[in-house]
């Protein structure tokens, strides 16, 4: 009876477990090729830009294998990637702010797919400090974008 007890303990204990930080990369080359296996002879499914933000799953060898804004599990060489300094906007339209906050002053709309640059740590819990590709600077909430 008591591996029955220590089983359900087990269970109560795993939800308080911490969860594992995502860890986020970018292309860090100007376009490229998204594979479905670690392989150059897989077939060929996507291409990314420069900046596009992927999630880490895990490696083997010199392939990552990484989850893009929509969902899809794919792999990447390890060398076409580098340090995140970008997300992606993933709702249907992000509002960039002049400060922090929902009633800060509208800056502009950015929509889905738009790549933001981060520009440093300084914001709020919940905000990022973006800059626009056109080099307006302001405040995104950090649930309308993907990649942090």
């Amino acid at each position: 009876m008591r591996a029955p007890a220590a089983l359900m303990l087990a269970a109560l204990l795993v939800p308080a477990l911490p969860a594992l930080a995502e860890e986020f990369r970018e292309v860090a080359v100007d376009a490229a090729v998204l594979f479905d296996g670690p392989s150059d002879r897989a077939a060929k499914r996507f291409i990314a830009i420069r900046g596009t933000p992927l999630e880490v799953l895990s490696t083997l060898g010199a392939w990552v294998k990484v989850r893009d804004v929509a969902g899809d599990v794919l792999w990447i060489p390890r060398a076409e990637l580098g340090d995140s300094r970008n997300v992606i906007v993933s709702r249907a339209l992000a509002s960039v702010r002049r400060t922090a906050g929902d009633v800060g002053v509208l800056l502009f709309q950015a929509e889905r797919g738009v790549l933001l640059e981060v520009v440093d740590g300084s914001a709020p819990a919940g905000w990022l400090r973006v800059r626009h590709r056109d080099g307006t600077v302001g405040f995104v909430a950090a649930a309308e974008v993907w990649g942090r």
